[in-house]
Parts: structure tokens; C-alpha cells; sequence
């Protein structure tokens, strides 16, 4: 049954100094998919996220990492965590500061089951897709990080960098044997693209509506750009091995 497949999702959500959404986005989350599990891996250096959960009674799989080892690494670590457990079908990876908006996780597991899919990518890019609250500088840099991905990898999609995404078991193993091996920052998100599109596994866009943050710093700056401008070179370089 449908609310039977609902108990079986995992949510990976990745956190760096994000103790002032947390509390609001849990509860959003619990709203649109009460019985699914929150795996939340939490870089900071502080433990006040896990403060406020223990304060709150909020149920939540919590894991403090202590330092800032990087987004995609923090990804692989809590889908790590999450398939040990061997009882979900769906995991699912989204930011922490409310770009990603839960009211769309419904509609989205609802495509990725009746697709079939293996990864189901929130995309910026397409034709229904909205972005609010983004400079231009970073919309002009994500623009081209995307192009020159889409150009570079030879994968036709539009969207390689957003982390609001949707995978299947069989991903997630996948994933967590292969990925990882180039940087554990931003460009996990487009190695994952390349592995699994390797396997020929089934992978697909929806439209979204993406609200850059309202509270909080962003962690993007021109080391993490160049940082990943590097590593889709390095991807490129190394897509055959895959």
C-alpha cells in the first residue's frame, strides 16, 4: 500500500551552521512525510542542532561529524548510515536551509515510483522551474557550472549541481561503493550523475521551486566555484573508469 511504501523513505540532509532553519524544515518534513526517517549529518563544529532536537523531542538519526569535510562527503556518509538500516526504498538528499521545499516531496515520490526511476533530480533549469533571492553573480555561475557540465560529461540533462534529489536502493549501493573519489565537495553531485548514467540507470528531471536562503550564510564562494570547475575536469578525465 501507499502509506506502507511511505514508512520506507530515508531523507539525508547535510548541515554546516544551520541551527536556525533546522527546527522549521523538520517540521515541515514531518508534515508532507510524517513516517519517513531524518538522517541529518552535521558538520559544524558545534552540537547545538543536536541540543535542540534532544530539547525538542524531535525523532531524528543525528550524526555530529565536528568539522567541515565537505557537502558531497556528508551526502555519502548519511546514505551510508541509511542503507545499513536495509529498509528503505527511497532515499532522498535535500540542503537544510529551505531552498528545497518540502511541500514538492509528495509529488515528486509520486513521479520517481510511477518512472520507475534510479535518480530523480529537482532541476532549476526547466521551462516550470522558478529561482528567488539569487544575485546574478550566482545565477550567472551556476548557469555556466551546468553548461560546462552538460558540455564536458555528454549527459543530457539541465540541472547537475542542485542537491534536492530522489535515488533508488539500487543507486544508493552503487553510489556509496563508487562515489567519492574525486572531491567530497559540490562535485559529488555530478559524479553521481556520471556513475549512474554509466550503469544505464534511469535518470529524469522535474520542474522546481527553488527559494534561495532566508536565514543563515550560504557556503558557496570562489574557492568552492573553482574548486569545482576542477573537479568536473577531473570527472571528464575520468569517466571511462566508472
Amino acid at each position: 500500500s501507499n502509506l506502507e511504501f511511505m514508512n520506507k523513505i530515508a531523507i539525508v540532509i547535510p548541515t554546516y551552521n544551520e541551527l536556525e532553519n533546522i527546527e522549521s524544515l523538520l517540521l515541515s518534513i514531518s508534515k508532507f512525510l510524517p513516517n519517513s526517517d531524518v538522517f541529518i549529518i552535521d558538520d559544524t563544529k558545534k552540537n547545538e542542532i543536536q541540543k535542540l532536537i534532544i530539547k525538542k523531542r524531535i525523532k531524528v538519526n543525528y550524526f555530529h561529524r565536528k568539522k567541515s569535510i565537505g557537502r558531497g562527503s556528508a551526502v555519502l556518509f548519511g546514505l551510508k548510515k541509511a542503507l545499513k538500516k536495509k529498509k528503505y526504498k527511497i532515499f532522498i538528499e535535500m540542503d537544510a536551509d529551505h531552498s528545497h521545499n518540502p511541500n514538492e516531496l509528495k509529488k515528486n515520490i509520486d513521479y520517481f515510483k510511477k518512472k520507475k526511476l534510479d535518480l530523480l533530480i529537482a532541476s532549476r533549469y526547466l521551462s516550470k522551474s522558478k529561482i528567488y533571492n539569487w544575485s546574478i553573480f550566482r545565477r550567472i555561475m551556476s548557469i555556466l557550472a551546468n553548461f560546462l557540465a552538460n558540455k564536458t560529461l555528454g549527459i543530457n540533462l539541465t540541472d547537475f549541481t542542485n542537491g534536492f534529489r530522489f535515488y533508488s536502493e539500487r543507486s544508493v549501493k552503487k553510489i556509496t561503493r563508487k562515489c567519492g573519489k574525486i572531491s567530497d565537495g559540490f562535485i559529488l553531485l555530478s559524479e553521481i550523475i556520471v556513475v549512474l548514467n554509466s550503469c544505464s540507470y534511469n535518470i529524469d528531471e522535474t520542474h522546481t521551486t527553488f527559494i534561495n536562503r532566508e536565514k543563515g550564510k550560504s557556503n558557496v564562494n570562489i574557492r568552492l566555484i573553482i574548486d569545482s570547475l576542477i573537479g568536473l575536469i577531473k570527472l571528464a578525465r575520468n569517466k571511462k573508469k566508472y
